[in-house]
């Protein structure tokens, strides 16, 4: 059975329908890669919504489209953060330490969110995070030199408070939450390139619990989704990683090379186009 599911899936790779879907996806790899790692951010502001469409346009079935998609993002992070990780690693950018205290809190926010992910409303959430997403970019732009910087300690309690608020709205929307880390760490006086880092190596943890999450609660649901493993698609997945490894590298390295006043000011530029972007695509829901 699952060879002849394999078999009709290469017949339609081959037939033009399919070929312009593939294309699609192959021509989004490329900025999700490269945003990643200039940004540190997984990818999947760009990644779900361009899947959401290619799925829909695939007929599957709508109930679960947005969990496949969300799913399939989460998978596609993974290997596409850990290159990001390890280039800015390499540039000393990566501060474990707060990776590992704050990360433990972002666990069990993606845990919680993935847990109550179906019995969220898609708009009321979106809404929600497009004024987040708006907010922090403002912070951003507002605050692009060095010296503005806050000094203010990040403690336990602000570790927890935003770690789990973090993992909790990233886990319903397939992203690796660098959007709200990034501006967290920097306004507790981590310099922008290591917020970037360190908020990439977050992203990885997110990306990792989101995706068995979302791995289980599909199979969980038994919902047979064609060519997938729970709610992740195997084909998008096959499809984005070369391209995204290959340019989470580029963009990491380019990361470094920028001037941080600018880094930070098109980080908020960036943040206001992601909540654009969610404005128009979700106005209809």
């Amino acid at each position: 059975m699952l060879n002849q599911e394999w078999v009709k899936l290469l017949n339609s790779i081959l037939s033009n329908q399919y070929s312009i879907y593939i294309l699609l996806m192959i021509v989004t790899a490329f900025p999700v890669g490269f945003f990643a790692g200039l940004f540190g951010i997984g990818g999947g502001l760009i990644t779900v919504p361009f899947l959401f469409f290619i799925f829909e346009a695939l007929g599957i079935d709508k109930i679960y489209l947005m969990h496949l998609a969300v799913g399939t993002s989460f998978a596609i992070i993974i290997p596409t953060s850990i290159v990001s990780v390890l280039t800015h690693n390499k540039h000393k950018s990566v501060d474990k330490n707060i990776v590992q205290s704050y990360g433990l809190f972002v666990v069990i926010g993606v845990l919680l969110g993935t847990t109550f992910a179906a019995l969220m409303k898609t708009k009321v959430l979106v809404i929600f995070f497009t004024i987040v997403v708006f907010f922090l970019g403002t912070y951003l732009l507002l605050n692009a030199n060095e010296h503005k910087i806050s000094k203010k300690k990040f403690g336990l309690p602000y570790r927890i408070i935003f770690g789990i608020i973090s993992g909790f709205i990233s886990a319903p929307m397939g992203i690796g939450g660098a959007v709200m880390n990034v501006p967290i760490l920097k306004y507790f006086g981590y310099p922008i390139k290591k917020a970037i880092g360190s908020a990439a190596s977050i992203g990885f943890i997110i990306a990792l619990s989101g995706a068995i999450g979302f791995w289980f609660s599909g199979s969980v649901l038994n919902t047979k989704l064609p060519f997938s493993f729970g709610f992740i698609n195997v084909p998008a997945f096959l499809i984005f990683i070369p391209i995204t490894m290959l340019m989470a590298k580029v963009g990491a390295n380019s990361a470094h090379k920028i001037d941080k006043a600018k880094l930070q000011m098109f980080f908020g530029i960036f943040l206001y186009i992601v909540g654009t972007i969610f404005i128009i695509r979700y106005s209809s829901l």
